[in-house]
């Protein structure tokens, strides 16, 4: 079993020191799911949720997120981000959500692709909660990631 990277000798939480890794492209993509009533959808899919146009402040929501995620995840480094997309698919009883965050550094970008998939589905809930509060979100996932000395990966 390889020793946990956030942990020094004495069981002590730190962060890692990157500054040795060369600066390589690299890219991670995210998704996760909400599920809700047919109303709430209708209601979304037509631009009539009480609260406005909720996926553009969903996709909104979730950049933002991806730029502080060292802000929100302790012992995350901040990163200079080169692009993030958040891009939202139709389900028959949700919206699918899929993150992609990309940067050139030492480190990846994997929870900043988590984070801004998970900021954009509180933020599809937050904007339909008046039309259903059972609303699920799940499957939150990394899907794939490359770039970096591991190289690349992907959960299919």
């Amino acid at each position: 079993m390889t020793k946990p990277t956030h942990l020094d000798e004495t069981g002590a939480a730190h962060m890692v020191d990157v500054g040795a890794k060369p600066a390589t492209q690299r890219r991670a993509t995210a998704t996760g799911r909400i599920t809700m009533s047919a109303g709430a959808l209708a209601a979304i899919r037509t631009g009539n949720a009480p609260k406005g146009d909720v996926l553009s402040t969903a996709r909104i929501a979730g950049i933002m997120a991806a730029k502080r995620t060292a802000d929100l995840i302790p012992l995350c480094h901040p990163l200079a981000l080169t692009k993030v997309g958040i891009d939202f698919e139709w389900l028959g009883d949700g919206i699918a959500v899929t993150a992609t965050a990309a940067t050139t550094g030492p480190t990846g970008v994997e929870m900043e692709a988590l984070t801004a998939a998970t900021v954009a589905l509180l933020t599809l809930y937050d904007m339909a909660k008046a039309l259903d509060r059972a609303m699920i979100l799940g499957d939150i996932r990394l899907v794939e990631k490359s770039g970096g000395r591991s190289g690349d990966w992907s959960a299919t």
